[in-house]
């Protein structure tokens, strides 16, 4: 075949005229089509109002929420942001410790359990405030300076309790007498940091 013929045949401007005589009602001098198609341009037109509404909508509503985000996190960052330090001795006493101390003279092992560990987590603060680096409480005391840590046996022998506990659970037997010889040394411990007075 010849390549000038194949051109003749497939003649683009052709089909886009059919098409554009055909949207104006010239279909092959078939006018029986013109409604259908002032129907479907009128669909089209009113999907094409309704798109327009629903991008003007779904603007409306990502402003809003970046917004919003935004304030939420200028509120998380106040009250996130906001450190609460832990009282003096010298103020009247630690809350916290206060706390440990009733439920030590509870009648429970889980409450001597739940006395225990949070002992143990207000030593692994005062440690960290003391200076001590580690991740771990046990860390921290093996960086400990023995010199100027007199109490650091306490420390050792209460964590070692402390680490049963959180290892056996309720396996472990714990006793009224041995929960309150390591609440005493926890105190000794947080007494010499003066945590406690």
């Amino acid at each position: 075949m010849n390549s000038g013929t194949t051109a003749e045949q497939a003649n683009v401007e052709y089909f886009f005229r059919l098409l554009y005589d055909c949207m104006h009602g010239g279909c092959y001098g078939s006018p029986n089509l013109a409604p259908l198609l002032a129907l479907l341009a009128q669909i089209w037109m009113w999907i094409i109002y309704i798109g327009y509404a629903l991008s003007i909508i779904g603007l409306f509503m990502i402003i809003y929420s970046t917004v919003r985000i935004f304030e939420l996190r200028k509120r998380e960052e106040e009250y996130y942001g906001t450190v609460i330090l832990a009282p003096d001795a010298e103020a009247g006493g630690h809350p916290r410790w206060e706390h440990i101390k009733e439920l030590s003279e509870g009648s429970s092992p889980s409450e001597w359990r739940e006395a225990i560990i949070e002992a143990d987590i207000l030593l692994d603060e005062t440690l960290t405030r003391a200076g001590y680096a580690g991740e771990s409480v046990s860390d921290k005391l093996k960086n400990a300076d023995h010199v100027n840590f007199s109490s650091i046996q306490d420390a050792w022998e209460a964590h070692k309790v402390r680490n049963q506990i959180a290892h056996e659970g309720s396996r472990f037997d714990l006793t009224e007498q041995l929960a309150r010889r390591t609440i005493a040394r926890y105190e000794t411990v947080f007494r010499e940091f003066k945590v406690v007075s």
